[in-house]
């Protein structure tokens, strides 16, 4: 089922804009949705109209070249543009609207956490940057911050690699280590969904490569939708995939349609490298 209204996104005039639902294919609930959302930077309109729907259990990629609106369309996701932007529109996250004005932010992004492009531990020690949100909420058992510690730090796939040394300095891990650190931060406070932004632009080939593998593992027990400058990496670890450009959601469907028969003419010369 394809929803086609038109919209002026180019300089080639009016171009058909084609979203297909993917919820439409596969049994997997929608665990967030976005209808008629709007981002406004005082009078630039940043994103569109957009109306996007994320599947329980899968990565989502977001694609576009840069100034696409495709961060700004993540940030909005769990209210990161507040104060910064005016979002308009419904964010639903299991139904419930989250951009409404009496909605605990706090609570919210304890949920709907966020891992951004760089790494940014917190100057405490491994230790301390998993437990940090937890007894900020008032929990101070060592037993249970200490299991909390382990899951997430082997659910990140950076257990093995600093078992020994949790009182050790979160500064003085490698750039893929503090990545996973960051992304085990998120976990400890057990979200639903993890929003990730470029995770991966600072880092190396084996340590995107390792990044990548436990986003693959983390599916299984979390939605992650993950803004991507890497075409390739969308396509190895993606189920669905959006195409976004100048603040439109132009294309939204399986990944591997989107990178082998795309629809729209746009989205096919960003995916071949004609532009971006």
């Amino acid at each position: 089922m394809l929803i086609n209204p038109s919209s002026p996104h180019s300089d080639d005039g009016w171009l058909a804009r084609n979203i297909v639902d993917p919820s439409l294919k596969i049994s997997e609930p929608i665990v967030l949705e976005t209808k008629q959302l709007h981002v406004y930077y005082g009078d630039n309109e940043a994103i569109h109209e957009a109306d996007l729907k994320f599947l329980e259990h899968q990565i989502s990629a977001l694609i576009g070249p840069s100034g696409s609106g495709k961060s700004t369309f993540l940030r909005s996701l769990n209210r990161m543009n507040d104060g910064v932007a005016r979002v308009t529109g419904e964010i639903l996250y299991r139904g419930v609207d989250v951009n409404r004005s009496e909605i605990d932010v706090y609570e919210m992004r304890r949920r709907i956490g966020m891992v951004f492009q760089r790494p940014n531990p917190f100057p405490k020690s491994i230790y301390d940057n998993i437990t940090f949100a937890l007894k900020r909420r008032g929990i101070t058992d060592k037993q249970t911050l200490d299991e909390a510690v382990e899951t997430s730090l082997k659910q990140a796939a950076l257990w093995d690699e600093v078992k020994d040394q949790l009182k050790k300095s979160a500064l003085a891990l490698s750039g893929g280590q503090q990545q996973r650190l960051c992304i085990a931060r998120a976990l400890a406070v057990k979200p639903d969904i993890l929003l990730l932004d470029e995770p991966a632009s600072a880092l190396d080939p084996v340590s995107t490569s390792k990044l990548e593998e436990t986003l693959l593992q983390l599916k299984n027990d979390y939605t992650i939708i993950i803004v991507t400058h890497n075409m390739q990496q969308a396509a190895r670890i993606s189920d669905y995939t959006a195409f976004f450009n100048m603040g439109w959601a132009l294309e939204y469907d399986e990944t591997s349609q989107i990178f082998t028969s795309p629809q729209v003419q746009l989205t096919n010369n960003y995916v071949a490298g004609d532009f971006g």
